[in-house]
């Protein structure tokens, strides 16, 4: 019996002589305009609703007037309505985001109350804070576990208007403090407004994006190393998050004897969000299984036709070293996972010299090809169609999937939709 490890091209020593300080991304994640838009758009409800817990203190002051010192006292103040209609995220190239929001209005009712020399009146009021535009940059980065972490850099707003309607008796008195009443309310607003925003960012961007799993274990055997190799690249039309995108054991992590080559991505941005995975993530799969022992078969002599006359054995063949097999021909996506069929359509065998001499290639890949389809395929592929889980958020999901095949890497394109309602969608790859 001849035992041989039926060995990925992975392996091949001139990409192990490349390999040492690759800092290139297995995987990359790109987010659009369209996408970071839809993420605007879901962020901003969050943001409205955090931003309407805007707290209004009862204030009290006084003012001279031709009737003499004026006390007022404003109390009961609750917000009725609060917009914020207008709003755009941009990325700033080798910064992060910018977040612009404009005319945005809050409607509040509260009561008054005035004393002026023997007259005490009181009565209702609406007021109406108008054209608020707030400003918001944001620092894209990464922790020390290789999540992406993402921070208030600077916040600014401004209200462009206050106006207040006034009810009941004697309600001309207020327009005497008119001025100090627009003042304190308006003041107290701003005030509040980015201390809003950095806590949105915090209690709930942050935590959220927190929910990216690093690691995706695949089976007892092996996982994925989603982690990212550094803070996300921003230009000016999309946020690139690039990841390790590497099997590695996980009984003992050994670093695959080769380097991911560059990933560039097309300039198509007709969807929400881009995945370009490349080769090098399936060729550490093929590296880890095979360290692990799990792609290492052995080729006998029973395998050869009957009617052949010369058998494989170590008189006739000698050491039957493999050379290279092909790459994935056909992928698919669903349930947020990569799913895929490892068809080796060749395996070429350099026979060594024996005491017997030399023999035909044709007679050996004979006895491989069966071999192939009925022993080595269906046990690949049982490993490979388990699937592979893509690095995204809680509760994000996929629609519209379309794959886009590229020379170095699979490229595919989606939709985002956040939620727990859609089911997924398969592409298949031919």
């Amino acid at each position: 019996m001849v035992s041989s490890s039926i060995t990925p091209v992975l392996l091949s020593v001139a990409v192990y002589l490349c390999a040492a300080g690759a800092v290139n991304p297995g995987f990359v994640v790109r987010l659009t305009q369209m996408g970071l838009d839809y993420a605007r758009q879901q962020g901003m409800t969050v943001l409205q609703q955090e931003l309407a817990k805007v707290h209004l203190p009862d204030f009290s002051g006084s003012a001279h007037s031709p009737v003499g010192k004026v006390k007022y006292h404003f109390d009961s103040m609750k917000i009725r309505n609060f917009q914020l209609p207008n709003s755009q995220i941009s990325p700033m190239p080798g910064v992060g985001l910018k977040l612009s929001i404009s005319g945005g209005f809050i409607e509040i009712d509260g009561r008054w109350h005035v004393k002026a020399l023997h007259i005490s009146t009181k009565g209702g009021f609406n007021l109406k804070v108008e054209g608020i535009s707030i400003s918001v940059g944001l620092k894209v980065g990464s922790d020390t576990s290789g999540r992406p972490t993402i921070a208030l850099s600077d916040c600014s707003n401004h209200i462009s208007d206050v106006k207040i309607h006034v009810s009941g008796k004697l309600s001309w008195l207020v327009d005497l403090f008119r001025h100090n009443v627009d003042n304190a309310l308006r003041k107290a607003i701003e005030n509040q407004i980015c201390p809003l925003v950095s806590n949105s960012i915090t209690s709930k961007l942050e935590p959220l994006l927190q929910t990216l799993k690093v690691t995706a274990k695949i089976d007892n055997v092996a996982a994925i190393d989603y982690s990212l190799t550094g803070p996300p690249p921003v230009t000016t039309d999309c946020v690139d998050v690039q990841l390790k995108g590497e099997f590695f054991e996980l009984s003992h992590r050994t670093p695959p004897p080769f380097s991911p080559p560059a990933l560039k991505l097309p300039s198509d941005h007709s969807l929400m969000v881009y995945f370009g995975v490349s080769d090098y993530l399936f060729n550490t799969a093929g590296f880890v299984y095979y360290t692990a022992g799990k792609l290492i078969f052995n080729i006998t002599d029973n395998m050869i036709p009957k009617d052949f006359s010369i058998r494989l054995n170590t008189s006739s063949f000698g050491v039957l070293i493999p050379q290279t097999t092909t790459a994935l021909a056909k992928v698919a996506v669903k349930s947020g996972w990569i799913v895929g069929n490892l068809e080796l359509s060749r395996v070429l065998m350099d026979l060594k010299h024996s005491d017997v001499g030399p023999f035909s290639v044709v007679i050996l890949n004979t006895a491989v090809n069966y071999y192939l389809s009925k022993v080595i395929l269906p046990q690949v592929n049982q490993i490979l169609n388990k699937g592979y889980p893509l690095p995204l958020l809680d509760n994000v999901q996929l629609t519209d999937v379309v794959l886009q095949p590229q020379q170095d890497f699979l490229l595919f394109g989606a939709n985002i939709h956040y939620g727990k309602t859609l089911n997924s969608t398969w592409i298949d790859r031919y």
